[in-house]
């Protein structure tokens, strides 16, 4: 078994060859491939952590498509002051397709 630990926006995420994710907004079209750094990789029994060996590690990935996660509604209120605010939010989101870790 064969996976990687990789670097995606603010978060890690953990894939494999044929895996699709969800990352924070990649600016790729549809189509381009893009390299995710690796921060774990593990090859059968042997697991790798370092980072000079991580360095020659590529885990490269096919961009799907661009989207939009869901509206999150962000309300603010102070009792007895009659102050309310409303505010909705909704993140850029980019859904790769992992397509080799070498």
């Amino acid at each position: 078994m064969v996976y990687a630990v990789v670097r995606a926006g603010g978060r890690q995420e953990k894939v494999e060859v044929g895996s699709i994710i969800t990352l924070d907004r990649v600016q790729a079209a549809e189509g381009e491939s893009i390299e995710l750094p690796a921060v774990l990789f593990v090859d059968g029994a042997a697991v790798t952590t370092d980072a000079e060996a991580l360095a020659k590690v590529k885990v490269t990935a096919e961009v799907l498509n661009d989207l939009r996660g869901p509206k999150i509604v962000i309300q603010k209120y102070k009792n007895k002051t009659g102050y309310k605010k409303r505010q909705g939010h909704r993140q850029d989101l980019t859904r790769v397709k992992i397509t080799g870790i070498k």
